[in-house]
């Protein structure tokens, strides 16, 4: 060795002496695995006359291991002979930790399932991990220099909102909807951060932005999963009860604060029970989902509609009016738009059904009104307008509070009627042209522990607003029936009739006619003394239904008759097609027979219709000679009323019958 400089017992450990007097050559402190690499390098410069830069392990005299850095070239003479190796090392263990640092981090980057993506201050992408690849699509090699607001981003007011503020206070946390590269979007919790500042805090100024997204898209859709099962109606897809109350309690309290005025509006489908009945609930739900769907169309995109249960739907119109006025204007307006909108019929599968709503309306502010309030002013309210013929709306009265405790009351009494046996059934004589009897209809009384009687116009409208009719009406045939059967057994009575009325919501009861037998079996009574008394609306409500069932009830040998016949919308068709046995001429039109030529006229055609038809034919509500003479006249020869008798009890009824006989 010609030459070697003091640094190298710095480098080494060793003296330079060593290594120029011999007792260290440089060859073993090489690091054994890095000499062949390094003697052949050095071999391949001496033969080639070419330069190299070399790297390798050296062990030092205390025994460490550093990194060398080494750079020479061949000394060569005249005649192109290589006599000599010339060049300079340096300490290369710091860069080599460095790089290997770097190395390792980069790897454990990429081994990362999270997205890791770095950017310029201007947005371009200078690193992309495999997580990212893995979230979003793109290779390393086809994201790096994008733009990521552009490559990630539909909504670019969410990138520019994490990028200012990473630039503005070093870190942004928070979630973001991303853009995968199959158009997809995945939902990530990101974290953003700036790597290293100038001077100031403007974009120049930054050197890089790191940015790590977990992807919690599958979270996020079991979030949404729950908060639609929570907060939505799984059915017709509108705000439930609870989301309604969440946001009628917002709603008050904007309202306190801006004093605007908004209402509340109950919605009720009338009847709706029966379509459930007669055609099963999978046509109930189809009515709801296009229920539902009327109902959205008939409101402003600011206000809400929610179904609360059943058939009830709510509709929250946004406090947004200066006046009360202004406010119940509007509700008026969307009240009218569903009464019209509900008109249509409905298209069910293979067949269409008409329903009406019955609306309740209630002016909101939150200067006045609580949540608790509101609803029940809004009940309260649908409960008047089915009590004022349904298909239409009422605004909250104040009144209707105390009427609704009375029909609650009402209803209460009504079961308590049932179960301590508080009915009786008091029976009108129906009479023939000869004065005899000939039959009776069945008439409920309710026999109160004070000793009132109360009719039925006082408690059967509420009884078939609820399930309490069907069991009323199951107390009334089985007790008619064992009365009949009493009359049967006897020589004076057998021969007479009774008549019962069937409600609506008791003729749609799938076991009807299995009942009706079961009832008949255990009383003994004749079926053919039994005839039911049906109302005109029933028959045409469902007329395949009612068809379906007066057939069946025929096989067992009871007949029918249409009650208060010219008072509603019964065809020819109903006529011809059913299995009714008699018509019966309302009272309605008795009383003005004798001075109204109209009502004359209704009932000469009811009785030339029946003539003709070949059905029998009675009058209800004769109360003078004259009217039964009309009657007569006319051709009709059966008649119900004051005249002869008014409804009386059992009791009664059979001296007063043995008595006519």
């Amino acid at each position: 060795m010609e030459y070697i400089s003091p640094g190298i017992e710095k480098l080494t450990g060793y003296p330079v002496a060593a290594f120029r007097d011999g007792d260290v050559t440089f060859g073993s402190v090489i690091h054994p695995d890095d000499r062949d690499k390094a003697s052949r390098t050095v071999d391949q410069a001496l033969h080639t006359g070419e330069p190299f830069q070399l790297t390798y392990r050296i062990v030092t005299a205390a025994g460490d291991i550093k990194w060398v850095w080494e750079q020479g070239a061949a000394l060569v003479e005249e005649d192109g002979t290589a006599v000599a190796i010339q060049g300079f090392m340096a300490d290369f263990t710091r860069v080599r930790k460095a790089d290997l640092k770097v190395v390792e981090q980069a790897t454990l980057l990429d081994k990362a399932r999270d997205a890791i993506v770095v950017i310029d201050t201007d947005s371009r992408i200078t690193y992309w991990n495999h997580g990212a690849e893995r979230m979003y699509g793109w290779s390393a090699g086809e994201a790096e220099g994008k733009l990521l607001c552009e490559l990630l981003y539909e909504d670019h007011d969410a990138f520019r909102t994490a990028y200012e503020t990473t630039l503005d206070e070093g870190d942004w946390r928070g979630e973001q909807c991303q853009r995968r590269r199959d158009g997809s979007l995945a939902h990530t919790d990101s974290r953003w951060t700036l790597l290293g500042r100038g001077n100031g805090h403007s974009p120049a100024a930054a050197r890089k932005i790191m940015s790590i997204s977990t992807d919690i898209s599958e979270r996020k859709q079991h979030e949404d999963k729950i908060f639609r099962l929570a907060f939505y109606d799984p059915l017709t897809d509108l705000p439930n009860r609870a989301n309604l109350l969440d946001h009628l309690r917002r709603a008050l309290i904007g309202s306190a604060r801006t004093g605007k005025f908004g209402a509340l509006m109950f919605c009720d489908l009338d009847h709706f029970k029966t379509l459930n009945d007669t055609h099963g609930h999978d046509a109930g739900d189809m009515l709801l989902q296009a229920a539902a769907r009327r109902l959205e169309h008939s409101v402003r995109e600011a206000d809400m509609v929610a179904r609360i249960g059943g058939d009830e739907f709510v509709i929250l119109i946004a406090p947004q009016d200066e006046t009360r006025d202004a406010a119940a204007m509007q509700a008026e307006t969307v009240a009218h738009k569903i009464v019209t909108a509900m008109a249509a019929p409905f298209k069910l599968a293979d067949f269409s059904y008409a329903v009406s709503a019955s609306i309740g309306m209630v002016v909101i502010s939150g200067a006045s009104d609580t949540v608790e309030s509101a609803l029940k002013q809004a009940d309260s309210a649908m409960y008047q307008a089915k009590a004022s013929g349904r298909n239409t709306f009422r605004f909250y009265d104040p009144e209707m509070q105390a009427a609704l405790f009375a029909r609650a009351e009402l209803e209460t009494g009504l079961q308590r009627a049932l179960r301590n046996n508080e009915f009786v059934l008091y029976y009108q004589p129906q009479m023939d042209e000869n004065n005899h009897v000939t039959g009776a209809e069945a008439l409920l009384r309710w026999a109160l522990p004070n000793g009132e009687l109360r009719l039925p116009a006082d408690f059967i409208h509420t009884a078939e607003e609820t399930d309490l009719i069907v069991d009323i009406g199951i107390w009334v045939l089985r007790t008619a029936c064992r009365q009949l059967a009493i009359w049967q057994r006897q020589p004076d009575t057998a021969h007479l009739t009774l008549s019962v009325n069937v409600s609506a919501r008791q003729f749609v009861e799938p076991n009807l006619v299995a009942m009706t037998e079961t009832i008949l079996r255990q009383t003994g009574a004749d079926p053919k003394g039994l005839k039911f008394e049906l109302t005109e609306s029933l028959v045409v409500t469902d007329f395949a239904s009612t068809a379906q069932q007066m057939r069946a009830l025929r096989k067992l040998g009871i007949s029918f008759s249409l009650d208060d016949f010219g008072t509603g919308y019964s065809s020819l068709v109903c006529l011809r097609n059913l299995p009714i046995d008699q018509l019966k001429i309302d009272h309605s039109f008795m009383r003005g027979v004798l001075t109204d030529r109209n009502d004359a006229a209704i009932v000469r055609s009811i009785i030339a219709l029946s003539g003709s038809l070949g059905l029998q034919v009675i009058a209800e509500g004769v109360e003078t000679i004259g009217q039964r003479q009309f009657l007569s006249d006319a051709g009709c020869f059966a008649y119900q009323g004051y005249l002869y008798e008014q409804a009386i009890s059992e009791e009664h009824f059979s001296r007063y019958a043995r008595d006519m006989h």
